[in-house]
């Protein structure tokens, strides 16, 4: 690993998620060696993603928020990132013991041997399309069903409203108080993601327009967790109040999660809405057959996530 650009390890995690996606989607149809499994590629994942939040972090301080901040406090973030490029290089180090590993080297090539020789479970005599409904209707209900779609939400007689007009103080002690309801939203919705897109070759346009919405709970959501670990990190290391210390910076983060407020609202009007979940629901239902042999599905599916990730 030569860690020229960090946009290549992103890729390398994005890879190695979308092939836990994958593996999972079709653990009836497809039968993988011991070493190509999910737990192995799960923990692989792990050791990439620790790596890429420090890059996130770094490149987040340096660009987004050092250039606006008044001297001082761009002297006391400066010491920040040096201590982060320490962290960093520790990371890196891990990285490349772990891509040296045995396991890793076992676990390229079992699944380069599944790839030449690919096995089959009973689920992949079925037609896909077939099963998409019964595979994608329990992950969209479980996401549609989270309680963090609620924070913030006013529910009378069974009728919900959605207060458009909260002033930031409410805002920031609604995240404060739900800030990891909304960080598992979050998850979810990644989770939900990396498995409809899988399948956007079986729907129109309107399943790849909820695919889009998915994508942007998860980047809205995603910023405002970003900004809680961006601060706990700072808190952390440089030990004292944040607010107090570095007045500008904390006021920066504080407006960042206001903005990503603003648009999360958007969205959580838009999908509280009971029509339009009924409109995912029945998207969901309808998936169209593709002109290709069923049995090869499964294996093309899996085998563009597979290439993706050993090379």
């Amino acid at each position: 690993i030569k860690d020229k650009d960090p946009e290549e390890l992103h890729q390398m995690r994005v890879g190695m998620r979308r092939l836990r996606t994958t593996v999972t989607s079709f653990e009836g149809a497809i039968s993988l060696p011991k070493a190509a499994q999910e737990k192995k590629i799960a923990a692989i994942a792990r050791i990439l993603g620790e790596l890429r939040d420090l890059d996130v972090l770094n490149d987040t301080l340096k660009h987004r928020y050092l250039p606006g901040l008044p001297t001082k406090e761009q002297d006391i973030l400066k010491k920040v990132l040096a201590t982060l490029k320490k962290r960093r290089h520790k990371s890196l180090e891990q990285v490349k013991a772990t891509l040296k590993q045995p396991d890793y080297c076992s676990f390229k090539q079992a699944l380069q041997n599944w790839l030449e020789q690919p096995t089959y479970g009973l689920l992949a005599q079925r037609a896909i399309e077939d099963i998409l409904p019964d595979l994608l209707s329990p992950l969209l209900s479980k996401l549609l069903l989270h309680p963090a779609w609620l924070v913030g939400i006013k529910v009378e007689a069974g009728k919900i409203d959605v207060p458009i007009a909260l002033n930031a103080e409410i805002v920031a002690h609604l995240l404060d108080t739900h800030g990891e309801s909304l960080h598992c939203l979050r998850k979810q919705a990644k989770g939900v993601r990396y498995q409809m897109e899988l399948f956007t070759d079986f729907y129109d346009s309107t399943y790849k327009n909820y695919v889009r919405d998915i994508k942007a709970i998860q980047r809205v959501v995603g910023e405002i967790q970003d900004s809680f670990v961006l601060a706990a990190f700072l808190t952390d290391i440089l030990k004292f109040n944040l607010r107090e210390q570095m007045p500008t910076l904390a006021a920066q983060l504080t407006a960042t999660r206001y903005q990503s407020w603003q648009e999360w609202q958007l969205l959580q009007q838009r999908y509280l809405n009971a029509q339009i979940r009924r409109d995912f629901h029945q998207t969901l239902l309808t998936p169209t057959p593709l002109i290709v042999k069923e049995e090869a599905v499964s294996d093309e599916l899996l085998k563009k996530e597979q290439l993706r990730v050993i090379s």
